[in-house]
């Protein structure tokens, strides 16, 4: 599909993600709407129309679609943990819905949903993941996962009922400019504070948040209606992850192995502060992130890479190293 010079609404386009796929679009010259909550810091955004609206406001995100080309759905709850479980179903799912739906009576020729890799993990034992890979609701582990599935679902009947949708699935973006402190920010930044005391068996994929973005630029020009893309790089340990933050700063890595029972009692706990506390806290810790790591996630995106004309990836040593370098920026400022 023809990018340049498209009118193109991009929900969630202050995020992470979003920044630097909004920066890709004025490269490509683009007239760049940005649908955004209302309190949302979109002060590094420049060029672009901010429509300030809530994605589960099915009537707002209707009228921000109007006389878009292409829409980039973004806008998520992204965290693992809500002190109120209903508002993964609200906005993962039903907003998704409501974008879906706008786009179409927009009449907008392709919209591109960014998924995420949390829902291709299966119960049952696997090795690695690729495209082939099928899961079930009943796979799914927590709320944030569940909502994400089901946007997911919804995204590929929009397809199957004939509206362009296209979907691509992240694995765990890393790199400069997470403003908004995501989970593996934050977790860099236990770190270097010292308050990361053990580690714990699993496996995480990263790619630089720039190759997320150019893999979003891509599905809009080479992707297929229906499809689904993999956007992954590197597979690591957490303990290699831990171990190479240690060198980054300079800080011995923890030794301690966290029992796996030790650590989800540590996470219900945490879950359960936070609920008591009432004032934006978060937990270190997850339930659905502490039992997400018995679950496979070692990714081989070839396929997607070769389809989508990906060529060779960023380092994500690099971008670790930039990421951690912005958050302690971020920390500053």
């Amino acid at each position: 599909m023809k990018l340049e010079g498209s009118s193109i609404l991009v929900t969630g386009g202050a995020g992470f993600i979003g920044t630097h796929v909004v920066s890709l679009l004025h490269e490509r010259n683009c007239t760049v709407r940005v649908l955004e909550l209302p309190d949302a810091d979109v002060d590094h955004l420049r060029n672009c129309e901010i429509v300030r609206m809530d994605i589960r406001d099915r009537d707002g995100v209707m009228k921000a679609a109007e006389g878009c080309d292409i829409v980039i759905h973004l806008a998520a709850n992204p965290n693992l943990w809500a002190r109120d479980s209903r508002d993964f179903e609200a906005v993962n799912h039903q907003g998704t819905r409501n974008v879906l739906d706008a786009a179409a009576r927009a009449k907008a020729g392709r919209t591109i949903y960014v998924s995420t890799e949390s829902i291709l993990t299966p119960r049952r034992k696997t090795e690695v993941i690729s495209e082939s890979v099928k899961t079930q609701l009943s796979d799914m582990i927590g709320p944030y996962c569940r909502s994400k599935w089901l946007a997911e679902q919804a995204a590929f009947e929009s397809a199957a009922n004939g509206q362009d949708v296209v979907i691509v699935r992240p694995s765990v973006p890393i790199g400069p400019g997470d403003r908004k402190q995501g989970p593996l920010t934050r977790m860099m930044n236990d770190f270097k504070e010292g308050r990361v005391k053990g580690w714990m068996p699993g496996d995480i994929n990263l790619i630089d948040v720039r190759d997320v973005a150019d893999g979003i630029i891509a599905s809009i020009e080479h992707g297929e209606s229906g499809e689904a893309y993999l956007l992954v790089n590197e597979n690591w340990t957490i303990r290699a992850l831990l171990n190479f933050l240690g060198e980054v700063h300079d800080r011995r890595p923890p030794r301690f192995k966290v029992p796996y029972s030790v650590a989800l009692g540590f996470a219900y706990l945490e879950e359960a502060n936070c609920r008591l506390r009432r004032n934006g806290h978060v937990p270190m810790a997850t339930v659905t992130g502490i039992k997400l790591t018995r679950r496979c996630f070692r990714f081989d995106g070839k396929l997607s890479r070769e389809k989508l004309g990906i060529g060779t990836m960023r380092s994500c040593r690099d971008a670790i190293r930039e990421m951690s370098a912005s958050a302690s920026n971020e920390i500053r400022d």
